[in-house]
């Protein structure tokens, strides 16, 4: 008999967190989360997403086991302001029986008609910001620090209870570009001159400082057509100023301004942290730190986690001058691969982006969607 229980006590809210340790264990695909870090995630007290989010989260349990679990969100911008009557699910791990997964469902839809929304979608968290998707191809590559991975079953238990497919994301990777880089660097500096444009480079944490209100500013004006787009509010900004930007390298954070130093494009890259969380096995101390340190400071492969460009400055090559930055920072750090974050696979104006660059699709997830 399967039983639900709601997560409501710090000690039930890291054998949440804990489950996947279990379902994946021996993995060697799988990447573990900080626990620490995703138990904050979830606090109400700690993270302000909560300021526009519902969230509730459940196991499932068979024999006193959990063998499920998901995480029930309401994003009130997005239901009372974007008047979309969506209900997210999101942290969605399950043991491959799909009776686990209807009751995981089940209370999720239950929880949306309370709320009188029209739709489930999932797996998505709380923001653009936050992972998405069940992965549905790809699961003889290793996970990211900023993806789900999950079994190949998921898919199908919930097509059996008759979710459609909603969005497509498509994950690549590219060789380190060490060669031809010739014409982005042609192209760098006849864009900069033409627009009056100024790239920044950075060696210290503190100088991008002042400019991360002004570039989540700039995400949301590059990312707001876009079918998924929930605004990040400033209590986010500063939430994600402190606890994310002091641990990214400084010289992988690049902007470009105008005339009037006015931030007009921006890109983040970091380092794989994969092998490195791995290796810490969801702690960071007493050893997690030094791996993930190390990752940081002498990284194999890195990804491509966020790039914004001004609409009124898209489809005008700023982004080579973006590439002639990093090439230039990565060209001596032994780099093999560069990984693309999920992209919507219908997003033409990122695929022409990077169309020069011989990427390979390593990974695609979907989003499924259920009327109710």
């Amino acid at each position: 008999m399967i039983q639900l229980q709601e997560i409501h006590t710090k000690k039930e809210m890291k054998q949440f967190v804990t489950f996947p340790f279990s379902l994946y264990k021996n993995n060697p695909y799988w990447v573990p989360p900080i626990i620490v870090d995703e138990m904050e995630s979830f606090d109400k007290t700690k993270n302000p997403v909560f300021e526009h989010a519902i969230a509730r989260f459940f196991v499932a349990k068979k024999n006193n086991k959990i063998v499920g679990r998901v995480a029930a969100i309401i994003n009130k911008y997005e239901t009372e302001k974007q008047g979309i009557k969506k209900m997210r699910f999101g942290w969605f791990d399950v043991i491959d029986d799909v009776e686990v997964t209807k009751a995981l469902i089940d209370k999720v839809i239950e929880i949306g008609k309370e709320h009188n929304l029209s739709y489930v979608e999932g797996p998505v968290g709380f923001s653009n910001l936050d992972k998405t998707g069940v992965l549905t191809e790809g699961f003889d590559h290793i996970g990211t620090m900023i993806t789900w991975y999950n079994h190949p079953y998921y898919k199908d238990h919930l097509e059996q209870l008759g979710f459609i497919q909603e969005k497509e994301y498509v994950e690549s990777k590219f060789p380190f570009p060490r060669k031809n880089m010739e014409k982005y660097i042609k192209a760098s500096n006849l864009i900069q001159k033409r627009y009056n444009l100024t790239p920044l480079n950075f060696t210290k944490s503190k100088d991008i400082m002042p400019y991360v209100d002004e570039m989540f500013e700039l995400f949301s004006q590059s990312y707001a057509k876009l079918s998924t787009f929930v605004p990040i509010s400033d209590a986010q900004v500063a939430y994600f100023k402190k606890k994310y930007i002091n641990f990214i390298n400084p010289e992988f954070i690049k902007f470009v301004v105008d005339e009037n130093h006015k931030i007009i494009a921006f890109a983040i890259i970091m380092p794989s942290f994969s092998e490195a969380m791995q290796k810490a096995k969801g702690k960071l101390f007493p050893f997690g730190i030094f791996h993930l340190l190390k990752a940081r400071k002498k990284p194999k492969n890195v990804t491509f986690y966020l790039i914004g460009v001004h609409p009124d400055y898209q489809n005008k090559g700023v982004t080579a001058i973006i590439f002639d930055l990093f090439f230039n920072t990565l060209k001596d750090k032994n780099i093999q691969d560069c990984i693309r974050t999920p992209e919507l696979a219908n997003n033409d104006a990122i695929r022409k982006i990077w169309k020069n660059f011989g990427s390979e699709t390593i990974k695609r997830r979907k989003t499924y969607k259920l009327d109710i």
